[in-house]
């Protein structure tokens, strides 16, 4: 897959979320022509972002790719807030979002380690 653009990198403080949906609905649309699936990929990156924000560490990265019939939205950030790793369950999401994203993505996955967190997606831009 070729990436649109860099990776948009963020800190939890300030505006970041709300400019990283922008970006990736921004970057989606050089793909994806229908209105209800870019909000529906907004949606789902501003999940992803949230998630990000609130059980994540340090920068958080969100990259967006293509093949030309499939976009995928990776969001990484530097792994868990919690500091106690040893004993750690991997991170749950309290709310909707993981949710949201099973529902709307035609393929996805949410990996952890202790010093990485990744949340990635994957749309078929051509439904």
């Amino acid at each position: 897959m070729e990436r649109l653009g860099e990776p948009f990198e963020f800190t939890g403080d300030g505006d970041g979320g709300r400019r990283a949906r922008r970006t990736v609905r921004e970057r989606a649309a050089k793909v994806v022509a229908d209105e209800t699936l870019l909000d529906d990929i907004e949606l789902m990156a501003a999940e992803g972002v949230t998630n990000a924000i609130l059980h994540g560490t340090g920068i958080i990265a969100v990259t967006v790719a293509t093949d030309g019939r499939r976009l995928r939205v990776d969001i990484t950030d530097d792994g868990p807030a919690r500091d106690d790793s040893a004993g750690a369950e991997p991170r749950l999401d309290h709310g909707r979002g993981l949710t949201v994203i099973d529902a709307l993505a035609d393929e996805w996955s949410f990996e952890q380690s202790p010093h990485r967190t990744r949340l990635w997606f994957l749309i078929h831009a051509l439904r």
